[in-house]
């Protein structure tokens, strides 16, 4: 008998590669230097219960959707590419009704479409404004969103609106075409785009409000809330309810008011006699969002807000928070013994970028610091990152 790795043919090394592939990329291994296997990638993490449950995988499947992908010349995110193919497959048997599936190929198509729009303007913090497509030029509110657009522009910032008349279309006025994104929607009635955005690439047209909202909350640096209806109030709400909850990362949520209005004031008002008197919210949540009256105010509190944090990111148990100025040694005692109550193991501490952000290279430029957050209360946080752009 000759030797074993002398009599193999060209086609059983091969044979033999695509058997070693499959089984890395069925653990979420990216290529044969990487893998991310027991980092929940792919396949997700799941508890004992899921894993029970979860079906035999089908190597021929994984086999032919990997091929697939190599067909198509391979790309960003394999993996994750794979797993929502073969769940795409799925529906094939899970989902009967005609209608829920069109939802997911909607809803699909949109995100991946509004990600790419996105994509060139990464780099640039954006401003997302809110408020009534009633409101007329002649308003007062009118001309403080053109004023607004023009000035978070000249401090560096892109402007995001639903792209309608009213707010929307002042929004676009000030900041420009070329400094805006339009985020409209299809409705039975209303709302064709405003003049200002119509005819720029910028333009999104969504079907459904999820994904549009999504889209809003992923792509802000910011938000900004002027008067207006059930839609302001409800995107106003969500913004809060993400940044609570720690869905979102916080970002400045700014009330704007005319001069002695009181649209805004009342509505704190409810809030502090009867969310927080009912200890339905926590005092810290009043930390989320803060009003201003004109658009040198708003501008203020949104550039105050990145003077020295930057962003943060869950890094395992640790979060891990991104700034321009390190905080000197006392600052971090300070800020231990004043925050005690959202640290949870880990005290703060300045780090080095850590090996899942020297990976992504994510910022390394920039000072670290880093903690265990109990990752409750986001209205705390909030006040520890105030601390840090008082440095």
């Amino acid at each position: 008998m000759g030797n074993l790795h002398q009599n193999r043919t060209a086609a059983d090394c091969q044979s033999a590669i695509r058997q070693i592939a499959n089984l890395r990329y069925a653990f979420g291994c990216k290529s044969a230097h990487r893998c991310n296997y027991g980092r929940g990638s792919y396949p997700a993490r799941m508890n004992k219960r899921e894993k029970a449950a979860r079906p035999a995988a089908d190597w021929e499947l994984k086999r032919q959707i990997q091929e697939l992908i190599a067909s198509k010349g391979g790309g960003y995110n394999e993996n994750e590419v794979a797993d929502i193919l073969e769940n795409a497959l799925k529906l094939l048997t899970d989902v009967k009704d005609t209608g829920d599936v069109r939802v997911i190929q909607t809803a699909l198509r949109e995100l991946r479409y509004s990600f790419r729009l996105f994509a060139p303007y990464a780099r640039i913090r954006k401003v997302t404004i809110f408020g009534s497509a009633r409101t007329k030029p002649g308003k007062l509110e009118y001309q403080q969103a053109v004023e607004f657009g023009r000035k978070i522009v000249k401090a560096g910032f892109m402007v995001i609106t639903g792209a309608g008349p009213g707010i929307m279309q002042a929004g676009h006025e000030g900041a420009g075409p070329e400094n805006s994104f339009g985020m409209n929607i299809r409705l039975p009635w209303e709302q064709g785009a405003n003049p200002v955005i119509a005819e720029d690439k910028k333009l999104i047209t969504f079907k459904y409000f999820f994904t549009r909202k999504l889209i809003f909350i992923r792509h802000s640096d910011a938000i900004v809330l002027f008067p207006g209806g059930f839609g302001t109030l409800d995107e106003g709400y969500e913004a809060l309810t993400l940044m609570q909850t720690g869905k979102s990362q916080l970002m400045p949520l700014v009330l704007m008011d005319r001069p002695g209005g009181t649209y805004w004031k009342m509505w704190d008002r409810n809030v502090r006699e009867h969310l927080l008197h009912d200890k339905l919210i926590s005092a810290e949540d009043l930390n989320l969002y803060q009003i201003a009256d004109s658009a040198e105010a708003a501008v203020k509190i949104i550039t105050h807000f990145y003077r020295n944090f930057h962003s943060s990111r869950f890094v395992k148990d640790l979060l891990v928070i991104r700034l321009k100025t390190a905080p000197p040694a006392a600052t971090i005692a300070a800020l231990n013994r004043d925050f005690a109550d959202i640290i949870n193991g880990t005290p703060i501490k300045p780090i080095k970028p850590t090996p899942e952000e020297m990976e992504d290279k994510d910022n390394l430029d920039l000072a670290r610091i880093a903690f265990g957050f109990n990752r409750r209360d986001y209205g705390r946080l909030r006040q520890l990152i105030d601390e840090l752009n008082g440095l």
